[in-house]
């Protein structure tokens, strides 16, 4: 089985379409760490419960709140290709959780 991979536009993550069909504009893509949980991106604030510390390798993921695919920014950035990194639950336990507290401190 081939893996699945995301149309992207140069080598910009903020221009990735989702296997899904998501992208930024429509349902959101959301900063992930390595394990899929959303970080926090204020600078010099205290991260809210639910969501991970910016991570200090900078090893950022994109991860669609639609569906769970998660893409590693640093090879969409080197290659300008997308392949699924792996998938996370956003239906339920912490990861969804943290895709809620996101959306509300960006609201």
């Amino acid at each position: 089985m081939d893996a699945e991979t995301a149309v992207v536009t140069g080598h910009d993550v903020t221009t990735i379409t989702c296997v899904c069909g998501n992208t930024v504009s429509q349902d959101g893509l959301i900063q992930a760490n390595s394990d899929g949980v959303p970080v926090h991106a204020g600078a010099n604030t205290a991260v809210p419960a639910g969501l991970a510390e910016w991570p200090a390798d900078e090893d950022l993921h994109t991860l669609c709140p639609a569906c769970g695919r998660v893409y590693r920014d640093a090879i969409v950035e080197e290659t300008g290709t997308a392949p699924v990194a792996f998938r996370v639950d956003v239906t339920a336990g912490p990861i969804a959780e943290a895709i809620r507290v996101h959306w509300s401190l960006s609201a």
